[in-house]
């Protein structure tokens, strides 16, 4: 009478011709939408797999049947286990071997199939094509057995698939990428579509200078790039961000000498240490631009000096070659002099 082993390997064998049969039905069902050399292709690398797995059973079956007297109770079932384990193990071991051995030749196509129809990873099969170039088919894989929209975008983009990249970008809401892709096939127009809606998003959530950004680099239409950091400033949204980002757009030194000078003209009172914040910036980028920074920070340290006491260190940076200064805020700060006199 058989053990268990030997029956569960005689079981295996029988199983497994029934599964190889049913393969070979389904590959050669795919001649109706595939190309004969492909299908051919696959027929032959299951075939040798299954040889493969055919002689480790054979060789495991007449181990078996050569072993002496067979175990009983929980020592059969612990046998049982073994076996199934070590077979599935070496089976397993064998596809992924079959697989790197596919990658190592560049055939990427056959390793694809490994991954895919003998190991049953979808993901492995999709990124061993993504790897190998195959972008299309990449993409279709992601797309169709694992539903992995960005994935495929990623794919169909790198096959320059734009239109189908699109889709599923618009899909994924990802508008900032889908206006890339329109400036790629040169439709500005829909390209600034996109555009305008991600500069908007960003001014409802406050992000004025992601906003900026997206008039300046992507839409390339700086004066509205200018005109949203200027009512970020206005409106006091990121407000010294938008002011200094909005100077530093100005490369004209005269022109930025005149926009300096007049948003400081009926300037309120609140929003003044924030701007001489912003002048202590300006001050350094370039000698024209010395003598207004430093009158508009005087006047501002000596309106709020008497609140503010501290705010006297504010003129070092506008002389900071002066020592009699530097030793006049020292004397201030101890309450022995005053720095503003007529």
């Amino acid at each position: 009478m058989m053990n268990n082993r030997q029956k569960f390997i005689d079981k295996f064998i029988k199983a497994f011709f029934i599964l190889v049969f049913l393969k070979i039905i389904g590959i050669l069902a795919q001649l109706f939408h595939q190309s004969f050399w492909s299908v051919l292709g696959t027929l032959v690398v299951f075939i040798v797999v299954a040889i493969i797995i055919l002689l480790v059973v054979v060789a495991l079956e007449d181990k078996e049947k050569n072993a002496n007297g067979g175990r009983k109770g929980s020592s059969a079932r612990g046998g049982n286990f073994y076996v199934e384990n070590s077979l599935f193990n070496r089976i397993l071991n064998h596809y992924e071997e079959l697989a790197r051995k596919y990658v190592d030749q560049k055939d990427y196509r056959k390793a694809a199939k490994v991954y895919m129809n003998l190991l049953q990873d979808n993901y492995r099969g999709a990124k061993t094509l993504e790897d190998g170039g195959l972008y299309n088919e990449a993409a279709a894989i992601y797309l169709k057995k694992l539903n992995n929209k960005s994935d495929a975008a990623v794919c169909y983009e790198k096959a320059k698939q734009y239109k189908k990249a699109i889709e599923l970008y618009k899909q994924l809401e990802q508008k900032e990428k889908v206006g890339d892709l329109y400036k790629e096939i040169n439709d500005i127009k829909s390209s600034h579509a996109y555009y305008q809606m991600v500069a908007d998003d960003y001014i409802t959530n406050n992000q004025i200078l992601k906003a900026s950004l997206i008039y300046r680099k992507k839409m390339e239409i700086p004066e509205e790039a200018q005109k949203i950091l200027l009512k970020g400033w206005e409106e006091n949204k990121d407000a010294f961000n938008c002011l200094n980002n909005y100077f530093a757009n100005i490369s004209d030194v005269n022109q930025l000498e005149n926009e300096i000078s007049e948003l400081y003209k009926n300037l309120p009172s609140d929003r003044k240490v924030t701007y001489l914040e912003a002048m202590k910036y300006e001050f350094k980028k370039d000698p024209k631009l010395e003598s207004v920074t430093r009158n508009i920070a005087y006047e501002i340290i000596a309106e709020k000096v008497n609140t503010r006491s501290d705010i006297v260190n504010e003129l070092k940076y506008f002389n900071p070659d002066d020592e009699v200064i530097l030793k006049d805020i020292s004397r201030f700060r101890t309450g022995k002099n005053k720095i503003f006199k007529n």
